[in-house]
């Protein structure tokens, strides 16, 4: 689905960057920029940089970066797609009717009616809550101090007893039944005939990230069995990739998310203001809901039942989230089994204190282990270190696997050079990483020839943004070629011809570029810093001695390939006659 490449300019003129901007994070002008603390990390110090002249963000901690559409993207979750929508309908602009292939048409149609029967189910379940036959759903939630606003913030519902009640009312109201059982809110045998999923139970609808019913939980009144049931995956809901109360969770703006076995304790965790909280759906933690969180925050607080089960569900979860690259902590809730029981007991401020003493999750992988063997004995002893040893070649980075190793020495008191021995020899024996060496000193890598060059490149890249001016003074002797990263001579090439017309759009440069990555690289050369140069002298010299550093790297750069490149022959005399001009002359910023 695409649309036109004018329309797309349309809407980037009609939603200013800095209002739409403003609406989500609060923006000081500075200068020429409006600056706030970035909404996608924790800073105390503004770095989020907001740009009206070029309709460009960037965030100079971070490196988030990119243009309005990008903002929403990254903020909201949403695709490009809805990111234009978004933007359109703010702006009052109507979109022209996107294009589908014939099987888009039919796939999109299904996912729409699929949708659409969720949502209408839900409703049912929302009003037979509080319906006079919903009283023991009721009761139920009431019970567990659920307040109504909580209810309603969920959509909690009730299925009645009779198990039929969800397919005729949906039936009632136009949806065929080989939808109503592909939603999976019914199934269909020779003796029943079509009867509901659900019925019986407190229902807890589980939504996406833009707020839409993709399925249910239901959790039984009385004795039955299962005490939970949850819908099957259908083609809007796959469990390993949605996760209980995300689309909440995500616009809490702490950077942490709490990971909890159910939906209770979510819900209690916001009714007291931990709005952090999500929950898997009725399964293991997986790998793809540890990629939803890491979009969001670095670190994961888990907060798991405190019993044998709960304990084995954390250890295989901080596997999961150290591979998705994220940082994860161990809530205890002692003496008591869950977060919602801690709460209704203790309340909001020790759970907060609670989760200030979350441990860290190495730590309480190695406190596990260690009660399974017997430390007074040296034998076992001797066995634990070992397992210890193994579990630290799991760290790649040599400079955090030497900081755990040196906590692990001098909390469980072994010698340092004792446990590095059997690192080595642990990682030696299963090949996964280099014996951990100790720097011969503290002096650090130099940065490399091409570095200094790409940021050469990326300080005239945003000078010529910034003063359009520069250009009819440096054109001649620097041109696209001189920026040899592949990346960067686009951008080059699309800037030099905007500034041939007059006319310059950094934010339009988004669209040369597909990926995600490459859209923050390109917002990062529109806002390559340079420093604060009061003297007017100083900036003319400053801007001389980067036109001329451009120009020498380009002339090496291509005086390197003479021989195996034709090109870089015209290239290397063009370069070496520009650099002999640009030496002697001055460039004026009048």
């Amino acid at each position: 689905m695409f649309y036109p490449q004018e329309v797309i300019e349309e809407i980037r003129a009609r939603n200013n960057i800095v209002d739409v901007i403003s609406g989500y994070v609060h923006l000081q002008k500075k200068g020429a920029s409006h600056f706030g603390l970035c909404p996608f990390h924790n800073e105390k110090s503004p770095s989020f940089s907001v740009s009206q002249a070029k309709q460009m963000y960037y965030c100079f901690g971070c490196g988030a970066g990119g243009d309005v559409i990008m903002f929403l993207q990254q903020y909201e979750n949403a695709s490009f797609q809805e990111a234009v929508k978004m933007l359109a309908d703010r702006a009052g602009i109507k979109l022209p009717e996107p294009e589908y292939s014939e099987q888009a048409k039919r796939q999109e149609s299904r996912r729409a009616k699929l949708l659409a029967v969720n949502k209408e189910a839900a409703k049912y379940f929302y009003y037979q809550l509080r319906a006079p036959h919903g009283g023991q759903g009721l009761a139920y939630l009431r019970n567990r101090k659920l307040s109504e606003e909580t209810l309603h913030k969920f959509g909690l519902g009730f299925a009645n007893k009779t198990s039929d009640d969800l397919s005729k009312y949906l039936i009632r109201k136009g949806f065929q039944d080989e939808l109503i059982k592909e939603a999976g809110l019914a199934s269909f045998d020779e003796r029943s005939g079509l009867h509901d999923k659900f019925w019986n139970r407190v229902i807890f609808p589980i939504q996406d990230m833009n707020h839409r019913v993709i399925g249910f939980g239901g959790r039984v009144m009385g004795e039955g069995t299962p005490k939970y049931l949850n819908s099957p995956e259908t083609p809007v809901f796959d469990k390993s990739r949605n996760l209980y109360g995300l689309n909440f969770a995500r616009s809490s703006r702490k950077n942490q998310f709490i990971l909890c076995e159910g939906y209770m304790d979510v819900i209690t965790m916001h009714q007291a203001g931990f709005t952090q909280a999500v929950a898997s759906l009725g399964t293991a933690f997986t790998p793809g809901q540890a990629s939803l969180l890491k979009r969001y925050a670095e670190e994961v607080l888990l907060a798991y039942d405190s019993d044998g089960a709960g304990v084995k569900a954390a250890l295989r979860a901080i596997g999961i989230l150290r591979e998705a690259g994220l940082t994860g902590r161990v809530i205890s809730f002692a003496p008591y089994k869950d977060p919602d029981e801690f709460i209704k007991a203790e309340g909001a401020e020790a759970f907060e204190r609670r989760l200030t003493e979350a441990e860290n999750s190495f730590f309480f992988e190695i406190r596990i282990l260690s009660g399974q063997f017997d430390l007074k004995d040296p034998a076992g002893k001797t066995k634990f270190h070992r397992e210890i040893a193994k579990k630290l070649c799991n760290f790649s980075e040599e400079a955090e696997r030497a900081n755990y190793m040196e906590a692990i020495a001098e909390k469980y008191h072994i010698g340092h050079e004792n446990l590095r021995k059997l690192v080595n020899s642990a990682a030696s024996q299963i090949g996964l990483l280099k014996p951990v060496e100790r720097p011969k000193s503290g002096i650090q890598s130099k940065r490399t020839p091409e570095d200094s060059a790409k940021k050469a490149q990326r300080l005239l890249i945003t000078w010529l943004a910034d003063r359009p001016d520069i250009y009819p003074k440096i054109r001649e002797y620097i041109t696209p070629e001189d920026f040899f990263d592949e990346l960067y001579k686009k951008v080059a090439e699309r800037l030099f011809a905007e500034l041939e017309e007059g006319k310059v759009d950094p934010a339009g440069m988004m669209d040369l570029f597909p990926e995600e990555e490459q859209k923050k690289e390109v917002a990062g050369l529109f806002h390559t810093s340079i420093g604060k140069i009061e003297k007017k002298s100083d900036a003319e010299q400053a801007l001389h001695d980067i036109v001329c550093n451009v120009k020498r790297n380009s002339y090496e750069y291509y005086s390197q390939r003479l021989g195996t490149d034709i090109s870089a022959l015209n290239q290397v005399i063009a370069g070496k006659k520009a650099l002999e001009e640009l030496n002697k002359m001055h460039i004026s910023l009048d």
